[in-house]
């Protein structure tokens, strides 16, 4: 099985010795993703609502590069600043996956790269292979 990384100037570049993702198999693993905006490199500023989205635009530009997309996606994990933002987080993540959504985790963490206020990461199928 041939390891693939995926890169693309559409969601923001790895802060550190990590890919944006990988292609492994069937699969596309999505290192976390914090509320950057790709053209700044800045964090978004605002409340959980405005992160969670900026956080799920840049996984989906990710998937895309990939050859993927938010609909095959089966996993994710969350980790928030505060829990006490759940239902708002919430709010915005079933607009991405409003059918069939992933299976998921969502934990509390006491620090986020860059004092984000929510990372999440992903694995999802890649696109099926079509035969020639």
């Amino acid at each position: 099985m041939e390891k693939v990384v995926i890169s693309t100037d559409n969601a923001p570049a790895a802060i550190g010795p990590y890919s944006q993702a990988i292609k492994a198999g069937d699969f596309v693993f999505l290192s976390g993703q914090i509320p950057i905006l790709p053209e700044t490199g800045e964090i978004v500023q605002g409340d959980i609502k405005i992160q969670t989205r900026q956080v799920l635009e840049n996984i989906k530009h990710i998937l895309a590069a990939a050859g993927s997309s938010l609909d095959k996606v089966v996993k994710t994990t969350i980790f928030m600043k505060d829990l006490n933002d759940y239902v708002a987080m919430n709010d915005v993540y079933q607009e991405f996956f409003p059918n069939k959504p992933p299976a998921r985790a969502a934990v509390q963490a006491a620090k986020l790269p860059r004092d984000a206020r929510v990372e999440i990461e992903a694995i999802a199928l890649c696109a099926e292979k079509r035969k020639v």
